[in-house]
């Protein structure tokens, strides 16, 4: 082996895209990013001990070259593992992941915050940094790396009596900020960025880009990617694995959707000025082409430009035109399934008996506004269509939707008082941005509204069941928006929101946020009045005693086994860090029952 070998820069990432019905049978297609130095020779990559085609270059950047491949697989009767390999200069490496049966029944798990928003804060964090990824890997290869006898606490499937069979997930869901951008405003590539985050505002909104600082931020961009979801000390696949985000992605198919972080902390919540002044504009652009790229997988050239709707447009709610995705990807046999006439990113995705609608929160948004007109109308026709998810055997029986922020959550009134009048706004000291976020802010409660009742009305006409999977607040949370009239028999009536986070990021800790707890525990004790029909309520978290539990965390979604069942439920398990290991958080979602 040579001295100095050439390694992967990054990858392989897999990507679920989605599953292509036919008379034969099911396709399930899975994509892999790889990327590699720009003047090396393609990787060889090998699925079920087949040669994949020639990969497709997504992009070309900063000395990187990224590359996708397809492992698109037919589905059999049974669940089962395909084994891939990528052989690249010195590396000969393999993994597989899992599909399922003809049954369609989907395991899947959830993470956010994927990153540290104070960079200082990853210097401290060493040794059990990854401690919540490591788990999550534990369980998904547990029969991979199972030693007797079996720990029922370290394995959380093994509770409901499964026993000793593998439950290996199909899909991961990713719900926001898989990356950590805030460092870019003190990277000693970009000095000007650090000079300009230290200027007064009015001085701020007047400073231009040049295009050598524009390729600078291009470049950060595209390879912080790959130092921090494939560690330079790891690239080549060589030593131990280590059980991190790297070790997950390249086990399980991706399903992603960006947050602030993914851009930069509190994208979104800031002022229209500062929100559309150069520097900002810039990042927001280049961040969008990474993201295309590395979450998305999708070619950098077929990326369109988001333009005006019009010219006369409010300034504090930013419209533009929408994309006919399907025109866009026509040429692309592993485009995601984007939800076509919206500007942003949101798509739906078939799971079998789960149908997952991912909304894009914040291409569009801003103080005034979450999801612009045309994302409103789009997400509204998909949930119309439904029906035409839930044909035959994989009929969908529950329905997620992927929302970053959560919906059902405690209301901070009092700062949020304090904080729009004496807050301000800045891209490194300001907190503001944190509530200004939320579904429940005062700025953010008619769409709230519009949400709550957009489901439930979906959930009846339907006949499914509705959830929504969460993240961003770095705790985990349980809560219910209903309509007032709920009872359990009609218990599509009431939307069950699930909160997961973080997986990197520290939880809340010290006195200030210790307070800050405790006030927020004390708020979810009381129901919050969404409108004269309908109801946000805090309940207690599975088997801990208190509303939100400050601890890092993931989620799996698993659909019950048991065929004794009236019918097809949802078990949902938190696995939350403590001082003395994991411990198991879980609740059934049941189907929906009297629609």
């Amino acid at each position: 082996m040579r001295e100095n070998p050439v390694v992967l820069k990054v990858g392989p990432v897999l990507s679920y895209r989605g599953m292509k019905r036919h008379a034969a049978g099911i396709q399930w297609k899975v994509s892999a990013l790889i990327g590699i130095p720009v003047d090396s020779p393609h990787p060889v990559v090998r699925v079920g001990g087949v040669l994949a085609a020639e990969p497709e270059v997504l992009a070309h950047r900063a000395r990187l070259l990224i590359l996708r491949y397809d492992l698109s697989v037919e589905l059999s009767e049974a669940e089962r593992r395909v084994p891939y390999s990528v052989s690249f200069e010195d590396l000969e490496e393999s993994w597989d992941f899992t599909v399922p049966g003809m049954d369609l029944d989907v395991r899947s798990a959830y993470v956010s915050c994927n990153g540290f928003s104070d960079p200082k804060e990853m210097c401290k964090h060493t040794g059990k940094a990854g401690a919540v990824w490591q788990d999550l890997v534990t369980n998904h290869d547990r029969g991979l790396h199972r030693e007797a006898p079996v720990d029922k606490e370290q394995y959380w499937h093994l509770e409901r009596g499964i026993g000793e069979e593998v439950q290996r997930f199909h899909v991961l869901m990713m719900g926001g900020d898989q990356i950590y951008f805030d460092s870019i405003w003190d990277d000693p590539e970009l000095p000007e960025l650090k000079e300009w985050a230290s200027l007064d505002r009015a001085t701020q909104l007047t400073i231009g880009v040049t295009e050598e600082l524009q390729t600078r931020i291009s470049d950060y961009y595209f390879n912080t990617y790959c130092d921090r979801w494939l560690n330079p000390e790891r690239r080549g696949w060589t030593r131990e694995q280590a059980r991190d985000c790297a070790d997950a992605m390249a086990r399980i198919p991706t399903i992603m959707m960006w947050d602030d972080h993914d851009i930069f902390d509190g994208w979104g919540s800031y002022s229209q000025k500062m929100q559309n002044c150069p520097v900002t504009q810039t990042i927001f652009k280049i961040a969008r082409e990474a993201f295309w790229v590395y979450q998305m997988q999708h070619k950098l050239a077929f990326l369109p430009p988001l333009r005006p709707a019009s010219a006369m447009v409010p300034i504090d709610s930013p419209q533009f035109a929408p994309i006919k995705w399907s025109e866009v990807l026509r040429d692309d046999p592993l485009a995601l399934p984007l939800l076509d006439d919206q500007p942003g990113f949101s798509s739906s995705a078939d799971l079998g008996k789960v149908a997952l609608l991912v909304l894009d929160l914040r291409t569009e948004r801003s103080r005034k506004q979450i999801l612009g007109e045309h994302t409103w109308k789009a997400a509204e026709s998909t949930l119309r269509d439904l029906a035409t998810w839930q044909q035959g055997p994989g009929r969908a029986r529950h329905f997620l939707v992927m929302s970053s922020v959560p919906v059902a959550y405690p209301k901070m009134s009092i700062p949020e008082k304090l904080l729009g009048a004496f807050g301000g706004e800045h891209v490194t000291k300001s907190v503001a941005d944190d509530l200004q976020d939320h579904w429940s802010h005062d700025d953010h409660e008619v769409e709230r509204k519009r949400l709550t009742r957009l489901l439930i009305k979906t959930a009846q006409e339907r006949q499914v069941r509705v959830s929504i999977v969460s993240g961003d607040v770095h705790v985990a949370a349980y809560g219910n928006l209903y309509r007032n009239d709920f009872t359990p028999d009609k218990n599509w009536l009431c939307i069950e929101q699930l909160t997961s986070s973080s997986v990197l990021h520290p939880v809340p800790s010290g006195i200030k946020e210790y307070l800050y707890l405790h006030y927020l525990n004390s708020v979810a004790e009381k129901p919050q009045p969404i409108d004269t029909e309908h109801t946000c309520e805090m309940m207690g978290f599975p088997e801990y005693g208190k509303y939100i539990m400050a601890a890092r965390n993931w989620l799996a979604l698993e659909p019950d086994r048991n065929p004794g069942n009236a019918g097809p439920r949802l078990w949902a398990t938190w696995r939350c860090e403590g001082d003395d290991g994991f411990s198991n958080h879980t609740l059934v979602l049941d189907p929906a029952r009297n629609a």
